[in-house]
């Protein structure tokens, strides 16, 4: 297996960016889920999790330039994500009053309503959405929902039939011809080893598949609505996440073992 292709995104649920080369510790990739815009009314994490809310956090994208946070806006602006006015100018493009966040606060939640609801009576429908503590398997102030990396495999991707970013993966895995659907169930509990010869490279502990909310089946930019994206897994995977119950999942979790540097066509390896 290799590293096919890596993804990072600055702003929580705004589009990232692909990457080829990033530095990994045990917080995660570095300026993955950095900064977050906080709903300056609830206080919680603004989060495309909840789409009548905040699926608009789609349009916009994120990257990282001379180290700092670009946004870029559907409007058609580009700014630094702390410039002074950008809190005003994305309220006014999202509908409700935010702030960018650079550190999670103590805490930090987000609101998830069940993907089955979502699909049944749709993205502007007043549904149920349960709270949810972000970042309590993820050391330091990023914004990650559960653990610091998220990996899915081309075999999953190719037997869904949708684009990969529509999961919002870290690292995409080069799986081998014939590899099952939806095999990073059976990497629970395993070491995945990165680069490097020998105990060179970088280690992941993976700790669970990752349960799948409503965003994958949404608009990504010019990506239009794909509901099968999570359909298809409520009959193909529904998979047992700790904490989470029996839910459709694809891909999963993983905490570092061994920071370093990861590469696109990095060899990987489980032990």
């Amino acid at each position: 297996m290799r590293i096919l292709a890596m993804w990072r995104y600055p702003v929580k649920s705004m589009l990232g960016e692909r990457i080829d080369e990033v530095d990994v510790d045990a917080a995660g990739l570095a300026h993955d889920r950095g900064l977050a815009l906080i709903d300056s009314t609830t206080g919680r994490v603004a989060s495309a999790k909840h789409p009548r809310l905040w699926r608009d956090l789609l349009m916009y994208s994120a990257a990282v330039r001379d180290g700092r946070v670009e946004i870029v806006s559907p409007a058609g602006w580009t700014l630094d994500a702390t410039a002074p006015g950008v809190d005003g100018m994305l309220s006014r493009g999202l509908g409700r009053a935010v702030r960018v966040a650079s550190e999670r606060p103590e805490g930090a939640t987000v609101e998830r309503p069940a993907p089955e609801d979502v699909l049944d009576r749709g993205v502007d429908a007043d549904v149920h959405a349960a709270v949810l503590t972000i970042g309590r398997g993820s050391p330091g102030a990023s914004f990650v929902d559960s653990a610091p990396v998220h990996l899915i495999t081309s075999a999953t991707l190719d037997a869904v039939g949708v684009e990969g970013v529509r999961y919002r993966p870290n690292l995409v895995v080069e799986t081998a011809p014939g590899t099952p659907a939806f095999v990073e169930n059976d990497w629970v509990g395993r070491e995945v080893h990165i680069g490097g010869p020998g105990d060179a490279g970088i280690v992941l502990q993976v700790a669970k598949p990752t349960p799948r909310c409503a965003v994958p089946t949404l608009e990504h930019g010019p990506l239009p609505r794909a509901p099968q994206a999570v359909r298809t897994l409520m009959t193909a995977n529904r998979v047992d996440v700790p904490g989470t119950g029996v839910v459709p999942g694809a891909g999963c979790y993983a905490t570092v073992v061994r920071a370093g540097a990861v590469r696109v066509g990095d060899e990987l390896t489980l032990r």
